[in-house]
Order: C-alpha cells, then sequence, then structure tokens
C-alpha cells in the first residue's frame, strides 16, 4: 500500500457515520448488510447514508453488490490489512518484542471475509 491509498483509507473513515458503518459491516462479517439496515441500525437518513456508502466502497474499505433492489455492503478487511501493513513495515527496528501487541492484535482479525479478487475468472 502506498501512502496515498492509506491517506484515502484514513480520510473515509475520519467522519463518525462512516466509522460506525465500517464497524458494524466488520461485525456483520461476510453477510454484510444492505443499506437500509445499516441506515436503521445506526439511525442515519437512508439519503445521508447512501453518500457516506459510497465514501468508503470508493476508499476500497467496503464491496458492494446488487441484490435485486438492493445493495449488499461488507467490509474488505483486506484493506485494513494493508493499512497495518503499511503503517508498521518499519517496526520494531530490531526488537520484535516491542510490536507483539501488534501481532497479536492481527492475529485476531477475522479470516473469515475474503478480500476482493479483482479478476474472479482467472481462478475458475
Amino acid at each position: 500500500m502506498d501512502q496515498s491509498t492509506a491517506l484515502s483509507v484514513f480520510v473515509s473513515l475520519s467522519s463518525g457515520i462512516r466509522l460506525d458503518a465500517f464497524r458494524l459491516l466488520v461485525r456483520a462479517g461476510p453477510a454484510g448488510a444492505v443499506a437500509g439496515e445499516i441506515a436503521t441500525a445506526l439511525d442515519v437518513a437512508p439519503s445521508s447514508l447512501s453518500f457516506h456508502l459510497r465514501t468508503l466502497t470508493q476508499s476500497g474499505l467496503l464491496t458492494v453488490e446488487q441484490e435485486g433492489r438492493f445493495q449488499r455492503y461488507r467490509a474488505d478487511l483486506s484493506v485494513i490489512n494493508g493499512v497495518i501493513d503499511f503503517l508498521t513495515e518499519n517496526c520494531c527496528s530490531g526488537l520484535p518484542e516491542t510490536c507483539a501487541s501488534i501481532a497479536e492484535a492481527r492475529s485476531r482479525i477475522p479470516a473469515c471475509i475474503p478480500s476482493r479478487d479483482p479478476d474472479p475468472e482467472s481462478h475458475a
């Protein structure tokens, strides 16, 4: 991940509504949630929420899939993993015990949410 991408992620999370929406979708896991469910859970007007979800999607933090008339959003944890890697790539200065808490926290990130595959046909 480069600095520009990391900054885009941080900017998209700099709103309380967007941070709450992302955290809600992390909790939802692979099932994700449709926009109406997110709006209800966060007590946000759907028109306002669509702006925030679009911002999160543009930064890569969310994926969206059309389901009939609804859009289902899912958190893309590979992006957060990329941000963590970016922030900690030079961690520890040769003292791995300094970063033990970071490694422990990373081990708790659910592996149940698949990362985006830019070309799903390549695995067929």
